[in-house]
């Protein structure tokens, strides 16, 4: 990749702010209709969720409105190597979520009654199909859900690969360039200012992961996002265990390409008490009132270091992107020892598996869920793509697509409805 100061170009069709999986697939098929495209990156591509997250690619569980796009990138995701010409990790191996009790099972039954008309291949498996299957599992398990189509990536590899195509198709990559804010002109978008300069563009895309909502708030535009910190670790290169990804109540894993596994703890992300958590409390109570079990709240440091980061800033000063260059973390050893402890206990073979190494990931989360993937309707030619909440590593390719066909106004890959931003304005 480039460093900024010597090669920032005066002006491109579109500027892209932000170096992750979504910023990069957006470039990449800007780039290839032909479109002048660079991309600005505060810290270093793939340097924050986008190389830290599972490396699950499924379309089973998601929510109702998600699936299309999980559709339609794992169809990408099979191509994507072709498309890059480079390894990206990507393997059809198969997902299962297993089930210990009647009550997960009836829920899994509902979803697949609820999106038979969407053709997955997602069944129910009872015990003896699982034993099958997953010969080395312990326990008692009443079922679980299975995809046979879902499958795994390497975060690390496809973010390589395909930031590799994208520069291979003209778009300039900048790293260690963060974007303060954007100019406007005529009441449109007409540049982005760097921390080295403007860039004018027609269009723009904020693709900004967790940093989104203190982007846009400097804009005037309310962007309703919190952070939850997920705890990952990868093992070394370990024998006998599935190929498949698999996740139970409490453990969670997936086998890398080099022989190790990714393993975390399902249901145990950290979520930091912040002054954010106050000024969005009413609008995240519902989720937290349905999927509060999966979050363990902490209160420390963090709240003051929220507190003090400036919420409001001039374009010629110091923005808090030039101050905090790369989130990163640092992950719960605790949620990690709990996560291995308990996928021992129903895989044995993992009582030989060695930890090479462990990471914390910042996850953007949205009251719903679900993804913006929009134009800005107060600033004209500005675009966010972000709000993933933990799943766009998986659905990325086709965020990134569905971004580049509302930007030069093509057939969208999927319907964009219901990724506007205007469904998460104040009641």
């Amino acid at each position: 990749m480039t460093r900024a100061n010597a090669h920032l170009p005066k002006s491109v069709d579109v500027a892209i702010i932000g170096g992750g999986l979504i910023g990069i697939t957006s470039a990449l098929f800007l780039a290839e209709r032909g479109l002048s495209v660079v991309i600005c990156e505060k810290g270093r591509v793939g340097g924050e969720q986008s190389t830290r997250n599972w490396g699950w690619c499924r379309k089973m569980g998601r929510d109702p409105v998600e699936i299309p796009l999980a559709v339609a990138s794992a169809s990408l995701w099979e191509g994507m190597n072709a498309r890059v010409g480079a390894e990206t990790g990507f393997r059809k191996t198969g997902i299962f979520y297993l089930c210990k009790s009647e009550k997960e099972i009836a829920k899994y039954q509902a979803w697949l009654r609820h999106e038979a008309a969407r053709d997955l291949d997602s069944v129910i498996l009872s015990s003896v199909e699982i034993g099958e299957k997953l010969p080395t599992l312990h326990g008692r398990w009443e079922g679980a859900l299975y995809t046979h189509s879902d499958g795994r990536a390497e975060p690390s590899l496809a973010i390589a690969a395909i930031a590799a195509a994208a520069k291979a198709a003209g778009v300039l990559i900048l790293e260690q360039c963060a974007v303060r804010g954007v100019e406007r002109s005529a009441g449109r978008l007409s540049s982005i200012v760097t921390e080295h300069g403007p860039i004018n563009c027609g269009q723009a895309v904020v693709a900004g992961g967790a940093w989104t909502r203190l982007f846009l708030g400097n804009l005037g535009t309310a962007f309703p996002q919190l952070k939850v910190i997920g705890s990952v670790l990868r093992t070394e290169p370990l024998d006998g265990a599935p190929e498949q990804a698999v996740a139970g109540a409490d453990f969670a894993f997936r086998k890398r390409l080099d022989g190790g596994y990714t393993i975390a703890q399902k249901n145990a992300n950290l979520a930091h008490i912040v002054p954010d958590s106050f000024r969005l409390f009413f609008r995240f109570l519902p989720a937290f009132r349905s999927e509060g079990n999966e979050i363990r709240l902490r209160f420390g440091k963090t709240f003051l270091d929220e507190l003090r980061q400036p919420r409001r800033w001039a374009l010629d000063k110091t923005s808090p992107f030039e101050t905090g260059r790369v989130l990163a973390p640092k992950p719960s050893m605790h949620v990690l020892r709990e996560g291995l402890r308990n996928l021992r206990k129903h895989f044995p073979e993992f009582a030989a598996a060695k930890i090479a190494d462990c990471w914390g990931c910042a996850i953007d989360v949205t009251p719903d869920a679900i993804p913006v993937i929009d134009e800005i309707t107060d600033i004209p030619g500005l675009y966010v793509a972000s709000g993933f909440s933990g799943h766009g590593f998986g659905v990325g390719p086709a965020a990134g697509h569905l971004m580049a066909d509302l930007i030069v106004g093509q057939r969208p890959i999927v319907d964009p409805a219901p990724y506007r931003l205007s469904r998460l304005a104040p009641l």
